[in-house]
This record gives structure tokens, C-alpha cells and sequence, in this order.
């Protein structure tokens, strides 16, 4: 099959993965194998392919390629996240767009346009990782909303709940004002910001009296409760057992005492507001203090706020300042630094908010995930380590979890309600089992479905995702399937740090509590993409590129090659396009070095050479010495230095010099003993870099000779470890160094290269003759001879302690050589003499670093070598 003399990746892409698809090299089933399996970490339904998916799920790609290769039965699981907040909040923004509101609509009206809208955008990201090359078992891709992962994340709840671990508690939460639900502590964000502290006064009740508070949140004002003074304070002794009045909503509350107040902070005096602070909270109960809650669920006013109800807080904030100076309550402002809670999804500011919750009791449930990864003898590996460290952090400081959401979006909690008041209720899987509960528990057998309200809240996301690496086997619901008994332990985990806690620890808890054993053996986090200015990409920024214009760009290979370069293991990765375009060029350079190959004709009645019989001895060892050190990146998941191994063995060692040593002269045919083992070689070379450049080795592969569908290099055997002869690899370096020097000459003095010169060894060391035959060819010599003493009138070069004459051409400029090289001369002598001053000088020998004067020692030996050589030199043209 003839090469076009052109790569055309987007032709070669499309067509190499419509193959794997239609001969299902992706779908994996249980069998005698050993099993190596990957969870997609599943991005959100809404979403689009960004550059930290594309590192993510092409670091998944090379894993699950290269056990393919290892002979392994892999398979990679593929599926999205219902993602409640983002996506209610797509569906409600789309519904504004129609003039629809989504509280004029019910749960079942509201769930008909979210699986409508869901229908027709969601998933889209499945169908760009395609165009990565993801090789994903797009059979057994999964929804966290699909019936049978709704029915685990149910089932799940009911049996925690069952065993004491789900209990519902009216506690202070985080609360979104823009999704209007309640969010887990790990989903706030704390971000400093700039603010101000304002100093009101309060009157005394009967008394002309004042006192002064200092707040941050002015607005808040009208959900005050008391005003607490700390009873070790002499300040304000004169105020215990009395009462304040809150300013303009004239509220009178008492003066409570509680070493809780910092003295030192503003001024010793503090308001209290339990309905919006927890700390206040505290206080509050402890004193049985009136719990005001002036918000409504957008966080604006209610009826408590008086002129201000319905009115956005940070409006108030802004109003009620100038309110408060007007009426001479507003004593001063001072700038003030405080740390603020943002919603992870939407990034509005958090409101603690008391509300009735379901929560999951974790202290218990997390000791076993601890150990796993932090025990003596652990059983999770975090690569790297160092994040054992903010894994040990979120272990040991562990709270209960908030689990419950006030979404439709997402598993509905399974907790029906009968009779009157929020106190009773049953949980149950379904609506049958809950009526059978509710009778058994009212001693009532007339009751009916219709008497049971189930709980309109909907659960949180990540509780359903915890449960992903059993789920997607069904390992919840037939806990001893085939499936889940094949491939559970998964193999490898990889993703991003930033949700650690929020899923890899959840993920570990869950699978000590359903299965008994850790979910996955590997955890590969991943750092974050960043640009150029280590600013991290995002859209507001707009230094974030498109990923689907780079892989039209720089190709699919290319890009993948990109980001690898630039991602050493768990560090933030610094892109730069031009390593795509690096990668791309890496792809060209492999695709023209087969088509040289590809070119040459092939003669079965000439014997094959010295040179290229030593070339083959040689490379064989290189790469079998580079395998080991592939082997070992990936042990340790380094994956950027298996790339960079394979690149510079390819780049520098195949490409760079084995074609040359083998090579064909012009215009004549190559043995056919040494093609075989070229061809041989080439495909080793494709299949370890295969993991890393899917489409290009495939394609290449195929035009090697024709192949059936089991001969795909997808599915090809990883090369075998063989003995490798390091003899023969350092005396190479040598070689190769005398090549440079001749090649060097041969520019330096205008030598062209067509023409055959001699060439003679001063061999002071001995030097090996295996490679001479290369010498030879790759120099143009018409021979080698080793001699005992220095040739006159030759051109001098020297590698180590051997010298090197090449004998002078005619068209040579005797006279200005002889000049070039005394300026040469004169100028290393006067480095050597400044190297020599400096070591000559003790204090500086003596208080230098080692290597400092190690450096300065090479400095001398390379000039005093340096200086006999240029002598030698200038003695031959004499």
C-alpha cells in the first residue's frame, strides 16, 4: 500500500476509530485474563471538553492502551454526572428564557424539560473525548440518574439509614441563595476579601446609656437577639442584667454574659444573631436566645427586614449604612480584611441558614479509608505522596456529612411523611415498602399511598457518585455479579486533587462499607492546567484554548504528546501550544522516518554489512535499556519521562542515528537480513509509543504490510525484556562523539561531504574497533588506521585521550588556519590563566561549595586538552 508522502490527521483519525469501534477492541467481558480496569471520573452532564479533561483522560488513555498491549483484559468505564446544582441551574435558566418559572411548575412538569434538556445537550463531552482517542467501553457507559444507579443510591440510603448512620437534624447550614439549596462544608470556598467594619451604637433600655458593636454584616442587624459582653471585662460591668434596643427596628433584646466574646476584637461588645451565625447559634442555645431568620430563600429580606423586605442583602448592606449614619447609629468604618464563603458551582455568598437536614454520620464510617491509605501497611497508593498529607487533613477533621439538597434534579430522598408535623416518617425504597412501615408504625391498616408524602428534597450529587466504582458494575444491587467479582478492585484511579476529599475518600469509605475492600489499588492526581504565567485557565481569563480547534490544529497525537511534556506527575501543568506543536512535529518525524524505509529497495543477494550488523547489535540494547526505564516511569506513574524516554530514543537514537548507520548508499538497495530486523525495530517503536500516540502508530502500523483485524497494534504484545549489552552502549557515546568531530571538521573547513577523506588514530586508549565500520560510513572515510605517534599536516581533533588526524585537503587556506587557530590558542590560554588564578587562591578553595571548585577543576583539564590538541594542530601545518 503506497504512503501518501503527507500525514492527514484528520482523515487517519476518524478512520482509525471507526475501525476500533467496529471491531470492538474497546469492550471488554470477564474471562481467564488478568483484569485492568479504569473509572472514568465522570464529568458533569452540562459539560464541554476543556484542557483539564483532556489531561485527565489522556493520561486514562495511555494507561488502559498500554495494559491492552501488556496482554491484560482492560477495561475503561466511561459515563457523566447528573451534576444537580449545574445542571437545575441550566434547566431554570432555559425555562426564564421561555418565560417559564420554575416554581409555577411541579416536581413531575420540572423533571419532564430537565430530562428534555438533558436529552439534547447532555453527554456532548463523551462524544469530544472520541476525538482524543479515548478507547472507553462505550458499551457500558453509565448515568449516575440511570434506573438502576438511582436504585444502588437508594438502596444505599435506606440501609444507612437502617443502621443508625442517616439521621435528620435542624442544624445551621450553607446555603446558595442563587441554586437556593444547601451545600456540604468541602463545596464552600473561602476567599479573602475586602470589606469594612462598621461601628453602631446601641441605646440602653431606661437608661441614656450606649453601647458600641463592631459588624461586618450591618444588614443583619434585624434578626439581633441579644447583645453578649464578656463577664471577665470591667468595661462593661455597668451593663449586666440590663437590655439594648436594636437599632430602626427598635427590637429590645437582653445583655448576656459569655467568656465566648473576644475582648480584643472591635470593641469587646458582640451582637447576636442565631438564625445567621453558627457561632451565634451556640450562643444562643446555650442562653435560649429567639432564633430571628430575616431571609428568604434568594436572600433577600423578608417581612423582619420592615421597609426593606424583598430587597437583595448587599442592596440593604448599602442602604442600611446610610440609614444608620442618618439616625446618628453609625459611629465609624474602618476597612477590614475577612474571609468569605462562595458556593463551589455558582460562586454565590454563602448565608448560614438553620435548616432541617439529612445528615450521614461519618466518624465511624471513615476509620477504615484512613487506614487504607495512611495505616502501616496501606493499601491505597496516592501518587505523589505528597498529598498524603491534605488526604490525612480532611480524614482526621471529618464532620457529618449534609446530603440532602433542595433540587429536583437528582435521587429523590426516599423518607415518606404521614400525618401531621415533619417527626414522622418512614424510610423505605419504594412508596409499597414505605405504606407497609407507615401501618406498622400508626398501627393503621385503612392507610393508604395517598397519606404519604414523600421528602421533596433530592440527594446530594456526590452520593450517588461515591458509590461509582460498584455501581457501574451493579455491585450494589447484585452485590456477587460476574461483573463486580471480575473487575472490583479497580485498578487505577486518576483525577484532581481538588476533589480528594469530596470524592477519592468518599469514594474509599464506600467501598470498605458495600464491598469490604478498597476500591481501587492507585490514586494518580493529576496537578491543574495552567498557562504560560501560571495563572489557572479559565474562561473569565480567556487563556484557556479550545481543545477541539487544538486537536484540529496539531492533530490528536500531537495534542496528547503536548500535554504530556509539559505534566510531570501531580505538578501543576504549564501549557504551552508550542508543545503541541512539538508533538506534532514528533508524529511527522516518525510518519517521514517510515516512508525512508518504506523507499528503499531490498536486495536478497547482497550480504548484510559490518556497519549496519553493528548498528542493529547497538540499538537493540538502547532500546531494551529504554524499556526498562519506560517500565520504571510507569511503576511510579511518571508518565511525562516514559514519554520523554521513548521521545529522545526515537528522535535522537532511531531517527538521529540508526537510519544513518543503516542506510542504503545512493541509489542502491538494502540487504534484505538487515530490513527485516529495521522493520522489526520500527514496530517495537510503534507499540511502546502506541499508549501515547494512538492514530499515527496504527496508521502506520497497517502500511507496513497487511493486516488482518487481530494483527491491530492495539491489541499487539508489549515488547519482550531482553538482555541488553551496556558494553556496547558506552562505547557508542565514544563513537558518536569521534563522528561529531569529524563531521565538525568537515564544516568547519568546507569539507563536502561527498568527498572520501583518510583518517588515522594516535589510540592511546586502546579504543574498541567494533564500530569502526560506522565510523567509516557515517564520516565518508576510504579507511581507518591506528597509529603510535602524531601525523604532520593532518587536521587534529581529539575525543578524551585519543587523537584523531584527518589528512589536509588541497583547497585548505594554510595561512589563515594557521591564524584562526593561534587566536584560538592565545585566547584558551588566557581562560586557563584565569582559571588557574582562581584555584591558586586558597580562601577561595577553601570557601567555595565542592562543586563550585569541581567546576573550575574540569574548567582547567578542558582547556589544557584543548590547548595539546590546538598545538598539535598548528605543529601538522608548520
Amino acid at each position: 500500500m503506497q504512503m501518501p508522502s503527507k500525514y492527514d490527521a484528520n482523515q487517519v483519525e476518524n478512520k482509525w476509530y471507526d475501525y476500533w469501534m467496529k471491531h470492538n477492541y474497546f469492550h471488554s467481558e470477564p474471562d481467564e485474563r488478568e483484569p485492568y480496569t479504569i473509572v472514568i471520573p465522570p464529568p458533569n452532564v452540562t459539560g464541554v471538553l476543556h484542557m483539564g479533561h483532556m489531561l485527565n483522560n489522556t493520561i486514562q488513555d495511555v494507561l488502559i492502551r498500554r495494559a491492552r498491549l501488556l496482554g491484560k483484559n482492560a477495561c475503561w468505564v466511561p459515563g457523566t454526572d447528573h451534576a444537580s446544582i449545574a445542571t437545575e441551574a441550566k434547566v431554570v435558566a432555559k425555562l426564564k428564557e421561555q418565560g417559564i418559572n420554575k416554581s409555577d411548575l411541579t416536581r413531575e412538569e420540572f423533571l419532564k424539560h430537565a430530562w428534555d434538556w438533558t436529552h439534547e445537550y447532555g453527554g456532548v463531552i463523551l462524544q469530544q473525548l472520541k476525538k482524543l482517542g479515548c478507547s472507553c467501553d462505550w458499551d457500558r457507559t453509565k448515568f449516575t440518574l440511570d434506573d438502576d444507579m438511582s436504585e444502588a443510591v437508594i438502596k444505599v440510603f435506606v440501609d444507612l439509614y437502617e443502621k443508625g448512620l442517616i439521621y435528620r437534624g435542624f442544624r445551621m447550614v450553607n446555603w446558595d441563595p442563587e441554586a437556593k439549596t444547601t451545600l456540604s462544608d468541602e463545596e464552600v470556598i473561602y476567599e479573602e476579601r475586602q470589606g469594612n467594619l462598621y461601628y453602631l451604637q446601641y441605646k440602653i433600655d431606661g437608661s441614656p446609656d450606649t453601647l458600641t458593636i463592631a459588624t461586618t454584616r450591618p444588614e443583619t442587624i434585624f434578626g439581633d437577639t441579644a447583645i453578649c459582653i464578656n463577664p471577665n471585662d470591667d468595661r462593661f460591668s455597668h451593663l449586666r442584667g440590663k437590655k439594648a434596643i436594636v437599632p430602626i427596628c427598635n427590637r429590645v433584646v437582653p445583655i448576656i454574659e459569655d467568656e465566648y466574646v473576644d475582648m480584643e476584637f472591635g470593641t469587646g461588645c458582640l451582637k447576636v444573631t442565631p438564625a445567621h451565625d453558627e457561632n451565634d447559634k451556640n450562643l444562643g442555645d446555650k442562653h435560649s436566645l429567639e432564633v430571628i431568620d430575616i431571609f428568604n430563600e434568594d436572600a433577600s429580606l423578608n417581612s423582619y427586614g420592615l421597609h426593606y423586605e424583598g430587597k437583595d442583602r448587599f442592596v440593604v448592606r448599602k442602604e442600611i449604612v446610610k440609614e444608620l449614619e442618618e439616625n446618628g447609629f453609625l459611629i465609624k468604618t474602618e476597612s477590614h480584611l475577612n474571609k468569605v464563603g462562595t458556593s463551589e458551582r455558582t460562586k454565590a455568598v454563602i448565608e448560614p441558614r438553620l435548616s432541617d437536614q439529612w445528615f450521614l454520620k461519618m466518624e465511624e464510617l471513615a476509620k477504615p479509608a484512613t487506614q487504607a491509605v495512611l495505616g502501616e501497611n496501606p493499601e491505597i497508593n496516592l501518587y505523589p505522596k505528597k498529598f498524603e498529607n491534605t488526604y490525612r487533613h480532611w480524614m482526621e477533621n471529618i464532620r457529618d456529612w449534609n446530603i440532602s439538597r433542595q433540587l429536583i434534579w437528582g435521587q429523590q430522598i426516599p423518607a415518606y411523611y404521614y400525618g401531621d408535623g415533619k417527626d414522622h416518617f418512614v424510610v423505605a425504597e419504594t412508596i409499597e415498602q414505605a405504606l407497609e412501615k407507615a401501618k406498622k408504625a400508626t398501627n393503621n391498616q385503612a392507610l393508604t399511598t395517598k397519606d404519604l408524602r414523600q421528602d421533596t428534597d433530592a440527594l446530594d450529587t456526590w452520593f450517588s457518585s461515591w458509590l461509582w466504582p460498584i455501581s457501574v458494575f451493579d455491585g450494589i444491587r447484585n452485590p456477587e455479579n460476574k461483573d463486580i467479582n471480575y473487575y472490583y478492585p479497580t485498578n487505577d484511579l486518576v483525577t484532581g486533587p481538588d476533589i480528594l476529599f469530596f470524592w477519592v475518600a468518599r469514594m474509599i469509605i464506600a467501598g470498605y462499607e458495600y464491598k469490604g475492600e478498597k476500591p481501587f489499588n492507585n490514586v494518580y492526581l493529576t496537578g491543574l492546567v495552567r498557562d504560560k504565567q501560571r495563572r489557572k485557565m479559565s474562561k473569565q481569563l480567556g487563556n484557556s484554548p479550545d481543545a477541539l480547534k487544538l486537536i484540529e490544529e496539531y492533530s490528536a497525537d500531537g495534542v496528547r504528546v503536548g500535554l504530556l511534556l509539559s505534566s510531570a506527575a501531580g505538578n501543576d501543568l504549564l501549557f504551552d501550544e508550542s508543545l503541541c506543536q512539538q508533538g506534532k512535529g514528533f508524529g511527522t518525524k516518525i510518519w517521514n522516518a517510515f516512508r525512508l524505509v518504506d523507499g528503499w529497495e531490498v536486495s536478497k543477494a547482497i550480504d548484510q554489512p559490518e556497519s549496519s550488523k553493528m548498528a542493529i547489535a547497538w540499538y537493540e540494547s538502547k532500546f531494551q535499556k529504554a524499556l526498562l526505564e519506560i517500565e520504571d516511569h510507569f511503576s511510579k506513574y511518571r508518565l511525562s519521562d516514559a514519554l520523554m524516554t521513548i521521545y529522545k530514543l526515537i528522535f535522537d537514537d532511531f531517527c538521529g542515528w540508526f537510519l544513518e548507520m543503516i542506510k542504503p548508499g545512493y541509489q542502491q538497495p538494502i540487504d534484505a537480513k538487515t530490513l527485516k530486523s529495521v522493520i522489526a525495530i520500527f514496530e517495537d517503536n510503534l507499540k511502546i509509543i502506541h499508549p501515547f500516540m494512538p492514530f499515527l502508530t496504527e496508521d502506520i502500523w497497517h502500511y507496513m504490510k497487511e493486516r488482518t483485524p487481530e494483527e491491530a497494534l492495539i491489541i499487539s504484545k508489549w515488547p519482550v525484556a531482553k538482555p541488553i549489552n551496556e558494553t556496547l552502549i558506552t562505547e557508542f557515546e565514544f563513537v558518536s562523539e569521534v563522528i561529531s568531530g569529524i563531521r565538525s571538521i568537515r564544516k568547519e573547513k568546507n569539507i563536502p561531504f561527498k568527498d572520501v577523506i583518510g583518517f588515522s588514530v594516535l589510540n592511546k586508549e586502546n579504543s574498541n574497533t567494533n564500530f569502526d565500520s560506522i565510523i567509516k560510513k557515517l564520516g565518508n572515510l576510504d579507511g581507518i588506521n591506528y597509529v603510535s605517534e602524531a601525523i604532520e599536516g593532518a587536521l587534529t581533533f581529539r575525543v578524551k585521550s585519543s587523537e584523531y588526524f584527518i589528512p589536509m585537503a588541497g583547497s585548505i587556506d594554510v595561512d589563515s588556519e594557521i591564524k584562526k587557530l593561534t587566536e584560538e590558542l592565545q585566547y584558551t590560554e588566557g581562560f586557563l590563566k584565569s582559571v588557574q588564578n582562581k584555584l591558586s587562591n586558597e580562601r577561595f578553595v577553601n570557601n567555595a561549595p565542592d562543586q563550585v571548585v569541581a567546576s573550575e577543576k574540569k574548567k582547567e583539564a578542558d582547556a589544557l586538552a584543548k590547548i595539546d590538541t590546538i598545538k598539535a594542530s598548528l605543529d601538522s601545518l608548520k
